[in-house]
């Protein structure tokens, strides 16, 4: 399967200008044969956009991106910001090809005062949806820092683990080598897609990437807005997790809380 990630800036606070920049690279996407696009964390609002993202979770954000995912036939991972029984969430939605909702993230980690002034942390480690033959995750940019999340996932018979992103200076480091660490240990592809530019108070690393179960970079931007493409197949995974055996070689046991 052939999918697609958008590093880009958006437009903080606009929610249709980033619809319509979401509409053009679902279009882009459709054209060079992508069936999954993902997008960076809460990119229809914008991540730092302090106050507003509260009356902007308040509107319907899935039921518009959905149509564009219905109409250009590419399933799409979207950021943005949920409002559901009184309580704030930083969440990915997975709209399939059809703008069904198939699946819903909520931040487990959340990063500070930016995510903690107006979040809560969601309660379920692991979420997973089958599409197009593959399993994918849903992680949210901090979450991916740890290892659990991407283990539990992995366990869970994950191949592929989309993590929309909104990582800053000066974390450049996790951009560059934790995320392909994430991807060796578990033998997993992961999707890492980025902010680009500056938001308010931030200054992001861009550096945005797909990486392979072998921890090969399949493509990457530092800065500038792009359309990231890779192929990945559950094949891949098969054999990756055969040769470096890591998670049937584990000895969980050991690893289990004593008294």
């Amino acid at each position: 399967m052939r999918i697609a990630g958008l590093q880009t800036r958006g437009t903080p606070g606009d929610v249709p200008a980033n619809l319509a920049e979401l509409d053009r690279a679902a279009h882009e996407a459709a054209e060079r044969g992508v069936r999954l696009l993902i997008t960076p964390e809460l990119f229809l609002t914008g991540y730092d956009i302090g106050d507003e993202v509260h009356r902007l979770a308040r509107q319907d954000l899935c039921a518009r991106a959905a149509e564009i995912a219905a109409r250009t036939g590419v399933a799409i991972v979207l950021g943005a910001p949920e409002y559901a029984d009184g309580t704030y969430y930083n969440t990915a939605f997975f709209l399939d090809d059809h703008g069904q909702l198939r699946a819903r993230y909520r931040k487990t980690h959340l990063f500070a005062d930016l995510d903690r002034k107006y979040f809560a942390p969601g309660e379920e480690l692991v979420c997973v949806v089958r599409y197009a033959g593959l399993k994918i995750a849903l992680l949210i940019c901090y979450d991916v820092e740890f290892p659990e999340p991407v283990r539990a996932a992995a366990d869970a018979g994950a191949q592929l683990i989309a993590v929309p992103t909104a990582q800053m200076t000066p974390f450049e480091f996790v951009a560059e080598n934790v995320v392909r660490t994430r991807a060796w240990e578990n033998q997993v592809y992961v999707a890492y897609i980025n902010h680009e530019g500056n938001e308010r108070t931030l200054s992001y690393v861009g550096r945005s990437s797909i990486i392979a179960p072998s921890g090969e970079v399949l493509d990457s931007v530092v800065h500038g807005t792009k359309l990231l493409i890779a192929d990945v197949s559950p094949e891949a995974v098969a054999r990756a997790q055969a040769d470096n055996p890591y998670l049937t070689d584990r000895r969980p046991d050991l690893y289990e809380e004593r008294p």
